[in-house]
């Protein structure tokens, strides 16, 4: 079933994907959702899902699509767990250049991870100052609508 045609952009590589004009390794796909795996992989495994709605990131994205692609990032994890049997998963969802978000449509990455695969994308708990840290939590809950 396809996505609504009005939802999707022209020039984007996910809803080109979508749409049927550009090949995918598709493992899921839904009403609302298109899971498939990533060609440029960090690890065995590493699949990306997208929903049949175009939006650039989070931020743009209406919180039912990001629902909707969220709770098939679960559907996804548990199928490359019980495939590749990871010691774990990481679950990634970039928005925006800082964050090195590569395609400007809303996907979470679906990453297994093995102990000692040497990915650097964790990171050591380092104490923070906990006066600043909950001045900026009173500035955020501020900002909660």
């Amino acid at each position: 079933v396809m996505a609504d045609e009005a939802h999707l952009d022209e020039d984007c590589i996910f809803c080109k994907i979508l749409r049927g004009e550009v090949p995918c390794f598709k493992v899921f796909e839904d009403d609302d959702i298109l899971a498939f795996m990533d060609i440029n992989p960090i690890a065995e495994g590493h699949a990306l899902v997208i929903p049949k709605h175009h939006s650039k990131d989070i931020l743009e994205s209406p919180s039912q699509w990001v629902g909707k692609t969220f709770a098939g990032a679960k559907r996804i994890a548990e199928a490359v767990h019980e495939t590749l049997k990871p010691d774990g998963i990481n679950i990634v969802q970039a928005n925006g250049p800082g964050a090195k978000q590569s395609v400007l449509h809303l996907h979470v990455h679906i990453i297994p991870r093995t102990l000692d695969d040497g990915l650097t994308m964790n990171w050591e708990l380092v104490p923070g100052d906990m006066d600043d840290i909950g001045g900026l939590a009173e500035r955020i809950a501020a900002n909660m609508e």
